[in-house]
């Protein structure tokens, strides 16, 4: 309210958004920034980002570990990596699957895959390359707060991953199933939910996702649930980060359907 405050309310869509509401709630999520409103003077928007901690937009924030990671990959052997984990490795180059699809990578960090995935994604792989024990899935699904370290991080995670996401189910529960079939398979589901679907991002790191629509009084729900072995393949924040680069790979095919996080067709 306070971002919103600050805008003309005049909903001009200049900035991409259907309305001042929701390029406000956007600027929260971390999808805008301030600058991106062609209404707001500098002045205002230097004054409010002084006083105020506006979430860094998602591709801004990995930036500079994306760097890091690049930096480390080259200090490992990949040969060794690629037995550690179960991958291969040919030509100087380790190859795994990520979401089925070969992903390849070489000491100075140049990918190829058949994928388009942005940076978002390409972070935790690096990072379940150089520091993943490559131990096999338990078969026990687990929400993201009972992983370790997934308690104190879990409201981002709900704020970036699970609630986004669930807009879009929620906007049209069948294109968003169509999405999610590109990179996953359905699973039967004993809980009854509506869409039910086990991703696999990187090998031996499965994610299930479960959406139940609104119905009987009740509120729709989503949960992203993880094998409790996650964590020994891949850091809790290098998780998150995963989890919220799908959404956001989600979000965009969505919009080239004509479907906006907002719901607003």
């Amino acid at each position: 309210m306070d971002i919103l405050k600050l805008l003309d309310k005049s909903n001009c869509r200049q900035c991409g958004k259907p309305t001042c509401l929701a390029f406000a709630v956007a600027v929260v999520n971390g999808q805008k920034s301030l600058e991106d409103c062609p209404k707001l003077a500098d002045e205002t928007v230097n004054r409010y980002l002084t006083n105020t901690a506006v979430p860094t937009p998602p591709e801004r924030e990995v930036d500079g570990s994306l760097e890091l990671l690049t930096k480390k990959l080259a200090a490992i052997d990949l040969a060794a990596a690629a037995r550690r984990l179960g991958a291969t490795f040919s030509d100087g180059r380790l190859t795994l699957k990520c979401l089925g699809k070969d992903f390849s990578v070489d000491a100075l960090g140049n990918s190829t895959t058949e994928l388009h995935v942005h940076q978002w994604i390409v972070m935790p792989i690096l990072n379940y390359i150089i520091d993943g024990a490559g131990i096999p899935a338990s078969g026990n699904w687990v929400s993201f707060r009972e992983l370790k370290g997934g308690k104190a991080r879990y409201p981002l995670f709900e704020q970036r991953c699970e609630s986004p996401c669930k807009r879009l189910a929620d906007a049209d529960t069948r294109l968003f199933e169509d999405i999610v079939c590109l990179f996953g398979k359905p699973v039967e589901d004993d809980l009854s939910a509506h869409v039910s679907l086990v991703l696999t991002p990187l090998p031996r790191l499965p994610i299930l996702i479960r959406y139940w629509k609104a119905e009987d009084g009740l509120e729709s729900n989503l949960s992203f649930l993880f094998d409790s072995a996650a964590t020994k393949n891949l850091n809790i924040e290098s998780i998150y980060i995963l989890g919220t680069g799908l959404v956001l790979m989600f979000e965009r095919i969505a919009l080239a359907h004509g479907l906006n996080p907002e719901g607003v067709i």
